[in-house]
């Protein structure tokens, strides 16, 4: 595997960036005094209230919240992960991602270059799948199917649907033209080789439906039959670029079409994805030849907080679903939601929606089965509770699902509606009372486990002036707020953390403090402190100068405090507490 990305590199590369420049190539920016502005595309609103401050490199939006550096941004705005968004920012600027460690092969330029290659290859031959459904011998009878499906030529051209020609040597002829590309070919799986060495089409006679990822680049094909005998889909075998089980048809352009993903449809075929599609439901998308994976799951609880999985309502249906339902235990956090749709017999999404229309179809969906009660009918179905054996096998089956619930109240519900059925409701609800009335007496255990709590202490205000104005620890080099790293008042050790940052990196911003503390365990609480307004007209280097003084009387106060009970007691003072002692008494 590759090493970790150094985290020198991130916030290099973090400085060099342009907040303004990355930001308006997706969202049109207007200049509104020293900062930019737009309406928020992280929710819907019609007067501007999103802001980008060049001199800070950070973006607020005043409506709902949104905040962040350019590599927040490109998380939420392309839904990429952490190290996509790295890669992403890098290709910006033409430099290559270095990795810590000995192996590195994907930030290697050779690797890089050929992955991609890769990427070209197969938007090359998906451009000649969609050739093909034109011009081949058979696009005619081709074109003549995907209108009995219902498909209209725009749906299809939006979707890159192609046809492998019925002959073996389509896609070789056409791209395999030396040695080097048929390699290419076959470590893509574009190509199949036999015990003989001949090579041949792996796609022969099948519509195509081009596989994206979730920054749109095709990694795969689906293929499937229009008549004869075969599987109904054939896909590509996993490769260097394609994993099945990470991969979701249409997740790409579910987030292309919605901003904001209210649910999403997972249903099992291309077509059904494409079908629905052509009826403005645009939030579909289907599982690769394989169940929905727990990688799946997380994919789409990143994009969305309700997901519909859609099934026959048949034993195979079924089961698919209860896979579904396990693997997703772990990832059910509070505030997100799944749910189930059988349908009946002798019907998809496809067929459904054609004969229903949109609005009864999405009434469907509203009406889908919560997870916890397919979860408690399936297991009911196993167990009898009219017996001391049934309940014991029913609870036994039940407690370790349970339990790998994330969200703590959606995992109290289940257990309540378990001790329902149990039949000791009562005594599970008093253990939860007083369980929940310890809770509340529990003191926090510092300031900063109270990210609610944003009075803007002295130490609350020097970080906050840090972050806004990094340059104040090296404008005051008589300052030295790490001198007080052994106070004991509470948020000092972050507040150091900061100081010495902003000391080492006196050219840095807001954008590149916030980088460097991203795996910090108080990250989301320094994210909470920007949010705290500050007067306009606040002359900045005052303010840290008086806060720093607040600072030092608290310490002293405190540390006299200490010293003084010290002395009271049996063991006494040092000789050089004693001296410490007797300097802070003079000093009241």
């Amino acid at each position: 595997m590759a090493g970790r990305i150094p985290q020198d590199f991130i916030e290099d590369l973090v400085a060099r960036a342009d907040i303004v420049d990355i930001i308006d190539s997706r969202v049109n920016l207007k200049k509104a005094g020293r900062n930019y502005q737009a309406c928020c595309p992280f929710h819907n609103e019609k007067t501007p209230s999103f802001s980008v401050a060049p001199d800070k490199q950070f973006y607020y939006c005043f409506g709902c919240g949104a905040k962040g550096n350019v590599l927040s941004f490109l998380m939420e705005f392309d839904r990429l992960e952490f190290v996509e968004a790295v890669e992403e920012l890098a290709s910006q600027y033409n430099l290559t991602v270095p990795r810590e460690g000995g192996s590195q092969p994907s930030g290697s330029p050779q690797k890089k270059n050929e992955r991609e290659q890769d990427y070209h290859l197969m938007e090359d031959v998906t451009r000649y799948f969609q050739h093909q459904l034109k011009h081949a011998d058979k696009a005619a009878s081709v074109i003549d199917y995907l209108k009995s499906r219902g498909l209209s030529g725009d749906i299809v051209k939006k979707w890159d649907i192609g046809y492998a020609p019925d002959k073996w040597d389509g896609v070789l002829a056409t791209f395999g033209t030396d040695e080097a590309k048929q390699q290419r070919l076959l470590a893509l799986k574009l190509i199949n080789q036999n015990d003989n060495k001949r090579r041949y089409d792996f796609f022969r006679d099948r519509v195509m439906f081009p596989i994206r990822d979730k920054r749109g680049r095709v990694v795969a094909f689906g293929g499937r039959i229009i008549e004869g005998d075969g599987p109904k889909y054939l896909n590509s075998p996993e490769t260097r670029i394609f994993h099945k089980g990470y991969e979701l048809y249409g997740l790409y352009q579910a987030r292309k079409e919605n901003r904001k993903l209210s649910r999403i449809l997972v249903v099992e075929g291309y077509m059904d994805v494409v079908a629905l599609s052509q009826f403005d439901i645009t939030y579909a998308v289907a599982a690769l030849g394989t169940a929905t994976t727990p990688e799946h799951i997380q994919a789409m609880f990143k994009a969305t907080s309700e997901i519909v999985c859609c099934y026959d309502g048949d034993r195979a249906g079924r089961d698919a679903a209860w896979r579904a339902l396990e693997n997703a235990l772990p990832y059910l956090k509070d505030g997100v939601m799944m749910k189930f749709l059988f349908l009946p017999d002798g019907e998809d999404p496809d067929t459904m929606v054609r004969k229903v229309g949109k609005k009864a179809f999405e009434e469907q969906l509203d009406k889908a089965v919560a997870l916890s009660t397919f979860f408690f009918d399936s297991l009911l179905q196993n167990h009898s509770l009219g017996s001391i054996e049934g309940k014991a096998a029913f609870k036994a089956e039940a407690m370790p699902l349970i339990e790998k619930i994330a969200g703590e109240n959606q995992r109290d519900l289940m257990l309540a509606e378990l001790n329902r059925f149990m039949g000791n409701q009562q005594a599970y609800e008093h253990e939860q009372n007083i369980r929940n009335a310890n809770k509340q007496k529990a003191p926090p255990k510092s300031d900063y486990n109270r990210p609610a709590q944003m009075a803007l202490s002295p130490v609350r205000m020097l970080i906050r002036l840090l972050m806004d104005e990094p340059s104040l620890a090296s404008e005051h080099p008589k300052i030295n707020i790490a001198a007080l790293s052994r106070s004991k008042i509470n948020g000092i050790a972050m507040l150091v953390e900061v100081y010495r940052y902003c000391i080492a990196r006196p050219n840095a911003n807001t954008s590149t403090v916030l980088e460097s503390f991203r795996e910090h365990p108080h990250f989301r609480h320094l994210i909470k402190l920007l949010e705290t307004e500050m007067h306009p007209r606040m002359n900045k280097s005052a303010e840290y100068v008086a806060c720093f003084k607040k600072l030092l009387s608290m310490h002293f106060d405190a540390r006299l405090d200490e010293l003084t009970l010290k002395a009271n007691a049996s063991a006494g003072l040092t000789a050089e507490e004693q001296k410490e002692l007797t300097t802070l008494l003079q000093r009241k």
